[in-house]
């Protein structure tokens, strides 16, 4: 074993053994949840059935707001494993898991054995990874293409890089650049852009422009990414500005996407994202700069400026969601691990010292979730809920008490991997746990009760609201009414695709001959006080499902 290193060879490969079966053992414990994971699950599902694999659409709607690489993946997905859980989920489980491998590839071979151990340790165990890794949206399919353009381009200019190999990196580099786009637009190469430009002029280091190899990476980058834009353009003409104009430059600049946030917002994110390893992370991150000297090609300024730029991108933006800044955490975690790796014993025991309450204070916590019950999220399932989540308090605790106590006696590396177990096992515990307000956040416990009375080509309204999980646990799209949202552009393109209003549908449901419907509490109640004809078949505290009476 080489002194560097924490772990014997052997003892690397079980660790990783271990982390996969974890990893990947638990991806289908879940139901999906609205509104991210219904409704990729769904583009996925429709594209399967269809074969139509350039034009995306939700509940048979044109969907034009993301590009299709995770639809692909997914659908295919859906082909070869079956329309589940596990394989909604599965392209964010690999990427996930490929970013903590990559991750410690590239921290090896930048900083050494100790450092990449610690990086990749840090990342798949910090709330981001384990949580978005486990979630069927796009932002980790992102992140990973992001950081492999990243360590493309960090391996490229590295000095210990033979010359021969320099071009091969700098290729990933663009081939992933456009794998990023086909994964969520052109933030990618806007997020590589600023970061070279910025830390060109701040490190004041030109070499990495010398090294781009324009002359094959761009046609490169533009025969992966070019092809689905020119089709589905050619198929929708009404496709490039919605997407380039409206879902780009649009969201960023306007507060109209309902998820404007204040300035502020992605600084108290990162807090929690980077949890447990939140003023490790910080330290390491924000010391990055000053630890190495200006001239030749620095790694870890260009790490600094990754994060920072992403960062303050988001934050400049008036459309936020949590999700977004995870690109940072790949560049995060190998500072980290960086500083680690040369932190001493006294520092380590301050930070594990710190840990300690923080662990303690969320034990206490934990059982005080059932108090934010709800009508929607009743006392029942909060209570279930506050359960796991104090398990994992509870480990993360013990942990940490266990790391401090083998760093005291000198085993820092022991310790670090354990704090790293037990953070797993922590996170994995309160994301697992929310299986218990399954009921409130997915329809899979209503759509089974339903499906068995549904007879092919029977009308299924959804009522003033869009159920994201509905379709893809019935098997089937639902015909809207009076309910647009995220689905106004395509409606506007094929009107005859709802119905605008309630007075209009009250036709419809008297004509039909059978007929189900699918609304909230308060709408039923309207319905109900309205003389419609309907027997509830299904209902939870969200939503009410009817059938016209036979």
């Amino acid at each position: 074993m080489n002194s560097d290193a924490i772990l014997s060879r052997r003892g690397l490969w079980w660790l990783l053994v271990a982390f996969a079966i974890a990893w990947f053992s638990t991806l289908e414990y879940r139901k999906l949840i609205k509104p991210d994971e219904g409704r990729y699950a769904e583009i996925a599902r429709e594209m399967a059935a269809s074969g139509d694999f350039v034009t995306p659409r939700l509940n048979g709607i044109k969907y034009f707001e993301k590009p299709p690489l995770q639809y692909w993946v997914t659908a295919a997905t859906f082909k070869a494993f079956g329309e589940n859980e596990w394989s909604a989920r599965i392209w964010p489980g690999i990427t996930g898991f490929l970013s903590v491998l990559l991750a410690y590839f590239t921290a090896r071979r930048l900083f050494g054995e100790r450092a990449a151990l610690l990086a990749a340790a840090t990342l798949g165990t910090s709330l981001f990874t384990v949580l978005i890794g486990h979630l069927n949206t796009l932002d980790m399919g992102l992140s990973f293409f992001l950081q492999a353009a990243l360590s493309g381009a960090l391996l490229a200019n590295h000095r210990h890089t033979p010359e021969r190999n320099r071009r091969k990196w700098m290729l990933l580099t663009w081939a992933a650049l456009a794998l990023a786009v086909l994964s969520k637009g052109l933030v990618a190469p806007v997020l590589c852009g600023a970061t070279l430009v910025i830390y060109s002029l701040l490190a004041r280091d030109f070499s990495p422009w010398r090294r781009l190899e324009l002359a094959r990476g761009l046609p490169l980058f533009l025969a992966i990414a070019a092809p689905w834009f020119i089709a589905v353009s050619l198929a929708n003409p009404e496709f490039f500005h919605f997407f380039f104009i409206h879902e780009h430059f649009e969201r960023f600049l306007a507060k109209g996407h309902g998820r404007y946030q204040p300035p502020w917002y992605f600084f108290a994110i990162l807090l929690v994202g980077t949890a447990p390893w939140t003023l490790i992370t910080l330290q390491g991150w924000l010391t990055a700069w000053f630890r190495e000297r200006s001239g030749e090609f620095q790694p870890q300024r260009l790490l600094f400026l990754w994060a920072a730029v992403i960062l303050l991108f988001f934050s400049a933006s008036n459309s936020k969601l949590a999700s977004y800044i995870l690109p940072m955490a790949p560049a995060m975690a190998m500072l980290t691990g960086v500083f680690l790796a040369q932190t001493g014993r006294r520092t380590l025991l301050v930070h594990l010292g710190l840990m300690l309450p923080l662990a303690f204070l969320a034990l206490l916590s934990a059982p005080k979730i059932a108090n934010f019950a709800d009508l929607e999220t009743p006392v029942e399932m909060m209570s279930k809920y506050a359960q796991w989540a104090t398990v994992g308090a509870g480990v993360w605790l013990l942990g940490t008490l266990l790391a401090l106590l083998l760093v005291w006696r000198r085993r820092q590396g022991g310790g670090l991997m354990v704090l790293a177990i037990a953070s797993f096992v922590a996170l994995s515990a309160v994301t697992l746990g929310h299986e218990k307000l399954g009921r409130s956040n997915s329809a899979h416990h209503i759509a089974l009760q339903v499906k068995p009375l549904l007879t092919p080509g029977v009308p299924f309204y959804s009522v003033a609201m869009y159920e994201q999980t509905l379709p893809f646990y019935l098997d089937r799209t639902v015909t809207l009414v009076q309910y647009r949202d995220e689905l106004g552009f395509g409606l506007d393109h094929e009107p005859q695709l709802w119905i605008p209003t309630i007075d209009e549908f009250r036709t419809r449901w008297l004509a039909d001959r059978d007929a189900f419907a699918v609304m909230g509490p308060d709408t039923y109640e309207l319905m109900k006080a309205g003389g419609l004809p309907m027997t509830i078949a299904a209902r939870d505290t969200r939503r009410v499902i009817v059938r016209k009476p036979q």
